[in-house]
């Protein structure tokens, strides 16, 4: 059987010969093998072949075609990614939050476009979007709720007038109300902390709100998932929300177990929305539990083996939790079932009607931080609470990368003659964000600010303490992230009691810590202050 071919033979003219370069390559393939040359001119070339040599010559002739096909391919591809490049640019100028960002996601996308391109659809968005678009769907229904649950909390509002000087701000900001009527248990470390909880899973009637950034398949995490399983059977409604990269070594068997039992569960699902397929650089970080709408838990703690100090590597785990009981609890249920909605699109039936504390009467509110809306509510909150500072600040996070506003909250605080004292780890769990910490330190020495490093194990947990009588226990770490992308939530407690319940524990925390002078990082090695410069260089993505 033949085969003819119709041969394209360019930039050759009549008549060609064995030595012309195609031509040559065309006998070479053919020769002792053609049966019939059917025409022949300056152009094409019909040849009969037998099978064998029709599959040499097939190949032959394809590779210089594949050749410039992947040619074009590559410039067209180089060429899409220059004029993304100028366009994300444009975008990155009118929308990047600080002028330092703005440039020098500019000038990357313009001069370095197949690094900066990609780099920038992951990392470069400062706002989560699609929140909106979410809740729009169902206005009429949220409106309603939310009025519902304005008029329970009314009478249990603190006017403006009788709370600090930055309330009527943080109220604007947060949508939450100052209320009274609360109570509040501080958890110290997380055997205290998780005792707590697992009794109060274990005496819910009605519904469990489970939100965790991290849940590990370990021993802690074996015994919350039973004690849920338990509830769930007993005909209780539960509902665990974990967030995809803090809880990126959950096995999927551990999920299956729960739903098994009846238990909701889902991701956070930051990505859900053809718009949103790059936002993954944003974390929901939040720990929050709700049992029946009557008590709630808040703060540092993650399911997790090494936040029970198992960890030979970080133990003793330092970290902080608080046990909340009044209408305060009603404003946390609104932040889960708010996250619970965006990853579920799904409203559970929960208790909106505030339960009073009967023998306690602390103030107390929620604020929700979220990188969703116009401001950056977790850096206000801080910068609003250390402005509103007359004799001390007392704070602990294991990370200290604040940004310009708070560095200059902290100045003016200082010079104020405030007691600013700064507790970190003295043990890192991430040394990029540990080195950075130390060029905020130094570029606030001298204003007599107090820096301790936490000596026995890694110090977690997110507290802070305001004169005598204002206490912050949540989730938000100092730096840009919990700044800027994550959502973030604390608790805010007004009440003389608590506050010196929180001021022992800053004392024994001060006690297990190592004084760090920022006077002295001049004298270190040439190699560590590099480091330090270097790691505060990747400062807003930290």
């Amino acid at each position: 059987m033949a085969y003819l071919f119709r041969i394209n033979i360019p930039n050759i003219s009549e008549p060609f010969s064995k030595q012309d370069s195609y031509p040559t390559l065309v006998f070479q393939v053919i020769d002792g093998c053609c049966k019939n040359v059917k025409k022949r001119n300056d152009k094409y070339v019909s040849i009969s072949c037998d099978p064998v040599t029709a599959e040499l010559f097939e190949q032959r002739n394809r590779v210089p075609m594949m050749r410039t096909g992947r040619r074009l391919l590559i410039s067209l591809t180089v060429a899409a990614l220059y004029i993304s490049g100028i366009l994300f640019a444009i975008e990155a100028a009118l929308k990047v939050r600080t002028e330092q960002g703005a440039i020098a996601w500019a000038v990357s996308l313009v001069t370095m476009p197949l690094v900066a391109v990609p780099a920038y659809l992951v990392l470069g968005r400062s706002k989560f979007e699609g929140v909106s678009d979410a809740f729009e769907s169902r206005r009429d229904e949220f409106e309603r709720l939310l009025g519902h649950i304005e008029k329970n909390l009314k009478p249990w509002e603190i006017p403006p007038s009788e709370g600090p000087s930055w309330h009527a701000a943080m109220v604007r900001l947060s949508n939450m109300p100052l209320t009274r009527g609360n109570h509040a248990d501080l958890l110290i470390n997380g055997n205290a902390t998780f005792d707590s909880i697992l009794r109060g899973v274990a005496s819910a009637e009605e519904y469990i709100l489970f939100q965790f950034y991290m849940i590990h398949d370990d021993g802690l995490g074996q015994r919350v998932k039973a004690a849920l399983i338990d509830r769930a059977r007993a005909g209780v409604r539960v509902y665990v929300l974990y967030d995809e990269i803090g809880s990126s070594g959950l096995p999927s068997r551990y999920v299956n177990d729960m739903r098994s039992a009846g238990i909701e569960v889902s991701s956070f699902k930051p990505t859900q929305g053809s718009r949103n397929q790059f936002q993954l650089n944003f974390r929901n970080h939040r720990k929050m539990v709700v049992v029946d709408g009557e008590t709630a838990w808040v703060g540092g703690h993650n399911v997790g083996d090494e936040y029970l100090g198992l960890d030979p590597e970080f133990s003793p785990w330092r970290d902080t939790h608080v046990r909340l009981q009044g209408p305060v609890v009603i404003q946390l249920q609104m932040a889960i079932l708010g996250d619970w909605y965006w990853a579920t699109r799904q409203l559970p039936e929960v208790n909106w009607t505030p339960r009073p504390s009967e023998e306690h009467d602390k103030k107390a509110m929620i604020f929700p931080f979220a990188p969703t809306g116009q401001f950056e509510t977790a850096s206000l909150f801080f910068v609003a609470a250390l402005n509103g500072a007359k004799e001390r600040i007392w704070l602990s996070a294991p990370y200290f990368v604040p940004d310009a506003a708070v560095m200059k909250a902290l100045q003016l605080a200082a010079l104020r003659g405030v007691d600013v004292r700064i507790i970190t780890t003295g043990k890192p769990d991430s040394l990029p964000v540990y080195m950075a910490a130390f060029h905020y330190m130094e570029e606030l020495a001298g204003l007599d600010i107090r820096f301790y490093a936490y000596q026995p194990g890694f110090l977690h947990e997110k507290v802070m303490l305001i004169d005598d009588n204002v206490s912050t226990v949540g989730t938000p770490n100092f730096d840009n992230r919990s700044f800027r992308l994550n959502f973030e939530v604390t608790s805010v407690i007004l009440d003389r009691e608590f506050a010196r319940e929180m001021e022992d524990m800053f004392e024994r925390d001060f006690e297990h810590s190592k004084s760090l002078f920022p006077e002295s990082f001049a004298t270190r090695s040439l190699w560590w202050r590099g480091a330090v410069k270097l790691a505060r260089l990747a400062a807003p993505v930290l």
